[in-house]
């Protein structure tokens, strides 16, 4: 048993971070943990938070291990933003909370899951508290790559890059950690693309492998103007049902909570003016995680159609590489027979940009439409 196990496929940045723990002039006070979605980025932070709190360096199964992993350990804070981006405000908590000692541990670890969401004032509110640590505090951005985050940070940070896991590392975890069935596991590792959460919704969830299948096979569809605003309207339809499954019942809790936390009565037809201002207020945060949500889901969605189009140019270029869609074959190989090779590379750089310009903000369903336009089937 290890602190590391989950951390799959990552041997060279494991070498870096268990010398790290083991010897403290290798250890410095600031990491910038990068990596593609899916690589184990919080995983590898939670296990770098473990193994430098663990007396014996990791053993995984202590409490210090096992707490720092599962974000509840008293010195390990960690920030996983469910908006848009980190606030200054929040950004201001975390200076404040650097300068404290460490409660039970020898370490204090600030975690900042999505150091991309920091925008370059609340990235620059943190800047002095990195640059002149106190003794015992330690921080660990995470980020997908090094240009994703302000460069008064990651200049000073010691960078940690990880990559995509292989399919048969992801399969692998599936099975010992969840006890999926190993042809389940492998289906899912593959057609996540070695994305360890997304592989394990799919061995899951009947549900998240039809949605997925529905993308999957939309393209051959799209063969005019109006297929195409069809096909988007379908994809955002697909993203809301992912999010309303995902996050009505949690909404639902986190309510029931706040009004058992504030001594109302939840059969009230109205409640006094403080309790309805603290709904208030619990409203806005989840309409801001669900438009983030939303947003997600469409990418990991656009993600998916990309793969069909992937797939197609290597079987179009005959490529001896493996096909991440071997289960809708006819899919692929029609878009294969239907573009030629500019074709499908012009296709997946109009998926690439409608990512691009949902990040930056533009109204999903209209990226979508003008994407969906130019996959438009040949005649």
């Amino acid at each position: 048993m290890s602190v590391w196990r989950e951390v799959v496929g990552q041997e060279p940045a494991l070498a870096i971070l268990t010398k790290a723990v083991a010897d403290p002039a290798a250890l410095t006070h600031a990491w910038l943990f990068t990596g593609p979605p899916g690589s184990g980025r919080s995983v590898a932070a939670r296990a770098f938070a473990g193994a430098l709190l663990c007396p014996q360096g990791g053993c995984g199964e202590c409490r210090e291990c096992r707490t720092a992993v599962d974000g509840t350990h008293a010195d390990v804070d960690i920030v996983a933003t469910e908006g848009l981006s980190i606030k200054v405000d929040q950004a201001r908590d975390l200076v404040q909370l650097a300068a404290r000692r460490p409660s039970v541990g020898r370490w204090r670890i600030i975690i900042v899951e999505d150091a991309d969401r920091l925008t370059e004032h609340s990235g620059n509110g943190l800047l002095k508290a990195i640059e002149e640590p106190t003794a015992r505090t330690i921080w660990v951005l995470c980020a997908p790559s090094v240009e994703d985050v302000l460069i008064t940070l990651r200049s000073r940070s010691r960078q940690v890059r990880l990559r995509t896991p292989p399919v048969e590392a992801v399969a692998a975890l599936l099975v010992e950690r969840d006890g999926i069935d190993p042809a389940m596991a492998r289906y899912a590792a593959r057609a996540a693309q070695s994305h360890v959460g997304v592989a394990r919704r799919l061995a899951r969830d009947e549900g998240a492998r039809i949605r997925r299948r529905q993308v999957i096979t939309m393209p051959m569809r799209i063969s005019g103007v109006g297929d195409a605003i069809g096909a988007a309207s379908d994809l955002m339809a697909i993203a809301e049902e992912e999010k309303e499954g995902a996050l009505t019942e949690r909404n639902t809790a986190e309510k029931e909570r706040l009004l058992a936390t504030l001594g109302a009565d939840p059969a009230a037809r109205t409640q006094p003016p403080h309790i309805r201002s603290q709904l208030a207020a619990l409203e806005k945060e989840q309409k801001t995680r669900a438009t983030r949500f939303t947003r997600d889901v469409v990418d990991r969605t656009l993600v998916d159609l990309l793969s069909a189009y992937r797939d197609a140019l290597v079987l179009r270029t005959q490529a001896p590489v493996a096909l991440v869609n071997e289960d809708t074959m006819d899919t692929v190989s029609g878009l294969a027979r239907a573009f030629g090779a500019d074709g499908l590379l012009r296709a997946m750089t109009a998926i690439g940009t409608a990512r691009e310009r949902i990040a930056a903000n533009v109204p999903p369903l209209l990226a979508l439409e003008a994407m969906a336009i130019s996959l438009r089937v040949p005649r």
